[in-house]
């Protein structure tokens, strides 16, 4: 399994940032995905989750700002992140399972993660 999540990077608050995760080695088709983040000395946090059938969830700090999506045909789930806080700032991971419950208590799958910093 591998899970490898791009498209970090400094951006200043309000600005925006699309996150790729491409995965190769699971059924992605059918496979829940998720994304995660952790801020230095936080625990790791649920961001959102996509279902195989496109159903999505969201963290509370993620709504109205940040769209999960995901495209079958390139293995790729993607994270629009929009209106961009400070309080963003973390390493932003993706997760995937076939099963929801396990995306959501972050037993499935890690790939490495990508840096998102958020200046003020």
């Amino acid at each position: 399994v591998q899970l490898q999540a791009s498209g970090g990077g400094l951006v200043q608050a309000g600005g925006s940032l699309k996150l790729s995760c491409a995965a190769s080695g699971i059924p992605f088709s059918i496979n829940v995905m998720g994304w995660y983040r952790q801020a230095p000395e936080k625990q790791r946090e649920l961001v959102a989750t996509i279902s195989s059938g496109g159903s999505t969830n969201y963290a509370d700090s993620a709504k109205g700002r940040f769209t999960i999506s995901r495209d079958n045909a390139k293995n790729t789930v993607y994270l629009q992140m929009n209106s961009l806080k400070p309080e963003d700032t973390a390493v932003y991971y993706c997760n995937s399972d076939r099963k929801y419950s396990r995306v959501v208590t972050g037993f499935g799958s890690w790939g490495q993660g990508t840096q998102v910093t958020v200046s003020s």
